[in-house]
């Protein structure tokens, strides 16, 4: 049995040239001819009867099209969003460093301004750390006697008096609070100068006590440091009265008092080591 072996034949190389050649003349005549031309005018007529069926495909592309240009703009808006996430959470953390620097700078702009004042030789000292338990009013300072404090030293925040400090170690020290029921500072009313002494309690309220019932105190007077007993200078300010009680045949009046500074929230304070050195106890109940 025979078996043909047929052989592949390539293009003719004179198609090839034939082919090459119209095309030469076609691409000439084209330059060459004007609008009107019989090729323009061809090419002309064949656009204008392939034009229903290129419109007709574009209509019925466009859906698809549309849909994986959709998709592809889902797949960047979603890698878009994820960075704006990242960018926004980098933003929302840099603000609020920027606002507790604010708040830091206005509340050590304070305590500036109030030992520029008052002519104060003070230490500025940050608060490390809180009361350790609600009947406690001691919190601890990150300046000790390296930087000069001694027990017995007035501390004050830019709103008015903390309390003294009471134990001190090179580098800390702790600050016995005014709310402390261990604590006692001689004052008197700034209206009408009625002494008595501003006290702590186990609950972490002040009070002024030692008030004649004979005297007349009212709601909202300020009440500030006397300078008796040589611990507090005079004038700085404690607080308000925020109520009076004088009782029914009570000796002295019962009067609340709302502290000027923000106890539970103090974070720098200022010690002033030029004060008076303590002429009492430390800590005594009548401290002044």
């Amino acid at each position: 049995m025979k078996v043909a072996n047929a052989e592949k034949q390539g293009p003719r190389p004179g198609v090839l040239l034939i082919l090459v050649a119209v095309a030469i003349a076609l691409i000439t005549v084209w330059s060459r001819e004007g609008e009107t031309g019989p090729i323009h005018r061809l090419r002309a007529g064949v656009q204008a009867v392939t034009a229903p069926v290129s419109a007709a495909g574009e209509f019925v592309t466009r859906p698809v099209r549309g849909f994986f240009a959709w998709a592809g703009d889902l797949g960047v808006s979603r890698s878009q969003l994820e960075q704006l996430r990242q960018q926004n959470a980098q933003l929302r953390s840099r603000v609020a460093e920027l606002e507790e620097a604010r708040l830091e700078n206005e509340r050590l702009r304070g305590l500036i301004d109030l030992a520029q004042a008052r002519e104060y030789e003070a230490v500025g000292a940050r608060v490390i750390g809180k009361p350790a338990n609600s009947w406690e009013g001691v919190v601890l300072i990150n300046r000790g006697s390296d930087a000069g404090l001694k027990p017995g030293m007035p501390v004050v925040s830019a709103q008015g008096l903390l309390g003294q400090t009471i134990e001190v170690s090179p580098s800390s020290a702790k600050v016995r609070l005014i709310t402390d029921q261990r604590s006692g500072v001689a004052a008197f009313v700034q209206r009408s100068r009625v002494e008595g002494v501003v006290r702590g309690s186990i609950e972490g309220n002040i009070s002024l006590d030692f008030v004649s019932s004979e005297t007349t105190v009212t709601v909202g007077d300020v009440v500030i440091t006397s300078g008796m007993g040589g611990i507090y200078p005079k004038g700085i300010v404690i607080g308000e009265i925020a109520k009076v009680d004088t009782g029914e045949n009570a000796l002295y009046q019962r009067i609340e008092v709302t502290p000027a500074s923000n106890l539970a929230g103090i974070e720098e304070v200022l010690v002033l080591v030029g004060a008076p050195e303590a002429q009492a106890p430390v800590g005594s109940t009548r401290g002044e």
